[in-house]
């Protein structure tokens, strides 16, 4: 007996990601398909847990390339642990970290600056937008 296969289409209305963002992930080597004779793509079975799996890298901030690197270490319930993945991954957080560290620094400058208006009010001061 064949793999199930599903079209685009299934697959997008299973993940709740657009075919567009579909089309782009297999344009970046995240995703695989078959094409029929009609030239539709077809996805293997396990296509809609792969997309889920992209999307949650997607969101923790990792590139599609990384991603790409990271892929084939992934399994059902996550990312196995290698020497690779841990890189790719450690990397990924280093960078989180120090975008974290980069907003509160702008954060805290703010602060400063809504502290040091709030101490000096408009009198009569020009009628500003």
């Amino acid at each position: 007996m064949s793999e199930v296969m599903v079209l685009i289409g299934e697959l997008s209305r299973r993940t709740g990601v657009n075919a567009r963002l579909l089309r782009y992930y297999e344009e970046q080597g995240l995703l695989v398909s078959d094409r029929d004779a009609n030239g539709y793509r077809r996805y293997g079975a396990d296509a809609p847990s792969r997309v889920e799996r992209i999307r949650e890298l997607l969101e923790s901030g990792l590139s599609s390339k990384e991603i790409r690197e990271i892929l084939p270490c992934a399994v059902d319930d996550g990312i196995r642990h290698c020497d690779h993945s841990r890189a790719v991954l450690g990397e990924g957080m280093e960078r989180l970290e120090d975008q974290i560290a980069a907003l509160e620094a702008k954060r805290r400058r703010l602060a400063v600056q809504v502290a040091a208006a709030a101490s000096r009010p408009f009198e009569d001061g020009p009628d500003l937008p």
